[in-house]
């Protein structure tokens, strides 16, 4: 597993992250310590959180616990190496009492608070995980209308995170702030002022990205290029669809789908079709379609670090051995011919 530069920051991660979002809920604590454990040997050294985690399902009652057991198991293995990333959560959640908007003085509570369930005294990431102002994301986009939006009202509120930042980057809580469900003009926005006003740059931003969902190819990606923020890519297996073991419209037990049907709004009429078209890809080449799902997220003009989502050890011992993998230029071929057919499956 090779460790690379973050963007522009100073820290050095490897290509591939470790979620957690199940932690807590689908995977019980011995199981999360054992991926731990096994990320952790494969040379991973970099893990995303959020205080409204676990998922499968977000209530208030387990908010935290996903960065509880996290933080049992860096104490139990001092592994005080790590780089961990987390999030503050959006406005609107049910996860948190009355869905506060991010604000300076939630955020500092929010900081504090993760700080003591993860066990450490430096937060390396630190994740607005969706903007105040909502966004397009989580299939948002078929009806986003942001002409209702407050343009001198959002400006206010990032100066105010950005400084906000820079206070709990003096005081040795964060490292470094940065973004989740972003659009590009919320990332040029936010870059532009700390630029301005000499204020802390974000260092990444992480947004859904998989063969089935690319969104980020065009605006953002060249965003990301030319400012060097990096994409830390979510789901990219497609919440499990990519590996198959949705095909044929089926809901095996104890997996996401038996919790949330529709998958977060993903299933939709065209998704098997796109699906079997990519396994087919997969087929022909010869190479796991989960490797290859993988490989195609490292394969981007982009800076992509791929998070890796299992809910059992075996799962995660099924995806570490396709870190490795590469794909040439026929694979890559292929896979642009499908897009080409199943541009926008959901």
């Amino acid at each position: 597993m090779q460790h690379i530069p973050l963007g522009r920051t100073d820290l050095r991660v490897s290509e591939y992250c470790l979620g957690t979002m199940t932690f807590g809920t689908q995977t019980d604590e011995a199981e999360a310590h054992r991926q731990l454990d096994m990320a952790r040997d494969a040379g991973i050294n970099f893990l995303d959180a959020a205080e409204m985690y676990p998922v499968n399902p977000i209530s208030p009652e387990t908010a935290g616990l996903t960065e509880e057991i996290v933080g049992r198991w860096i104490a139990a293995r001092n592994a005080r190496d790590m780089i961990v990333a987390t999030k503050i959560t959006g406005a609107g959640s049910n996860a948190i009492p009355g869905g506060p908007a991010i604000s300076p003085a939630r955020m500092r509570e929010a900081v504090d608070a993760s700080l003591r369930r993860l066990q450490t005294d430096t937060l390396h990431i630190y994740q607005l995980h969706w903007p105040n102002r909502g966004s397009y994301h989580f299939r948002q986009h078929w009806t986003f209308d942001p002409s209702g939006q407050d343009r001198a009202a959002v400006v206010a509120h990032m100066h105010e995170i950005l400084h906000c930042a820079q206070e709990l980057i003096a005081a040795g809580k964060i490292r470094h702030l940065a973004l989740s469900n972003e659009t590009a003009w919320g990332t040029a926005m936010w870059l532009r002022l700390a630029e301005e006003a000499g204020l802390p740059r974000v260092a990444s931003i992480q947004n859904e990205y998989s063969l089935l969902c690319r969104h980020f190819d065009t605006d953002l990606g060249e965003l990301s290029v030319h400012e060097g923020v990096p994409l830390l890519a979510f789901s990219p297996l497609a919440v499990g669809l990519l590996t198959g073991k949705y095909a044929g419209d089926v809901t095996p037990d104890g997996s996401r789908r038996e919790r949330s049907p529709k998958l977060g709004g993903r299933l939709t009429p065209r998704v098997f079709e796109a699906v079997s078209a990519y396994l087919g890809v997969a087929a022909r080449h010869g190479i796991d379609p989960v490797h290859m799902a993988l490989a195609f997220t490292r394969s981007r003009p982009f800076q992509t670090l791929p998070i890796l989502g299992a809910t059992t050890a075996a799962q995660l011992e099924h995806q570490l051995p396709g870190v490795a993998l590469t794909l040439d230029a026929a694979v890559l071929e292929d896979i642009d011919q499908m897009h080409r057919i199943h541009p926008m499956p959901y």
